[in-house]
C-alpha cells in the first residue's frame, strides 16, 4: 500500500504537438498520414489517453495546421519541407508601399466618418416644412369603396328596371 504522504499521479504524457509529429514522423508515408492513424500510432504507443483524446487530437492538428507546422494535403497531414517556399494566403496581396524620401515628414490619415458636432456652436434655427401643394387627394392607391347590401343581393336598380321596360 502507498504511504499516507503519496498520492498516485498518472503517467504523464508529451504534449499533443511533440506526439503529433512523432506519429507523422514514425508512420513516415510519402502522401502523409490520416488523422486515424495518427490516432491509432499515439494510442499503441502512449496506451493511457483522456478521455477526450480524439477531440484534443483534433483541436491540437488543426492548429498546428493553421500555424503551418502541418501541412493539410487530400485528407492527409504532413511535415512541411524545410526548403518549401511559405504559401501565399488568400486573396489579392497588398500593394507596396512606396518607401518616403529621407527627411520629408509622413502625412497623418484623414479621419474617416462624419466629423463630430461642435459642442459650443449656437444651434441651427428650424426651418418650417412648407405646405403640401397640389391635389387634394391623398398618396398611394385609393381605398376601395365598400357596396351596398342591396347591390350584393341582386336587386334590381333603377337602370336595369328601365332596360326591361323598353
Amino acid at each position: 500500500m502507498a504511504a499516507a504522504g503519496e498520492v498516485y499521479k498518472p503517467p504523464t504524457l508529451p504534449p499533443y504537438p511533440q506526439m503529433i509529429l512523432a506519429a507523422i514522423a514514425a508512420l513516415d508515408d510519402k502522401n502523409g498520414s490520416n488523422k486515424t492513424s495518427i490516432s491509432k500510432y499515439i494510442e499503441s504507443k502512449y496506451g493511457d489517453l483522456p478521455a477526450g483524446h480524439t477531440a484534443l487530437l483534433t483541436h491540437h492538428l488543426a492548429r498546428m495546421k493553421d500555424t503551418g507546422e502541418l501541412v493539410f494535403w487530400k485528407n492527409n497531414y504532413m511535415i512541411p519541407d524545410p526548403n518549401a517556399p511559405p504559401r501565399r494566403g488568400r486573396g489579392r496581396p497588398p500593394k507596396p508601399k512606396v518607401p518616403l524620401p529621407p527627411g520629408s515628414v509622413p502625412i497623418p490619415a484623414k479621419p474617416r466618418g462624419r466629423p463630430p458636432n461642435d459642442p459650443d456652436a449656437p444651434p441651427k434655427p428650424v426651418k418650417p416644412k412648407p405646405a403640401a401643394t397640389g391635389s387634394g387627394r391623398p398618396r398611394g392607391r385609393p381605398r376601395k369603396i365598400a357596396h351596398s347590401m342591396e347591390d350584393m343581393n341582386g336587386t334590381t336598380t333603377t337602370r336595369t328596371v328601365a332596360m326591361a321596360e323598353s
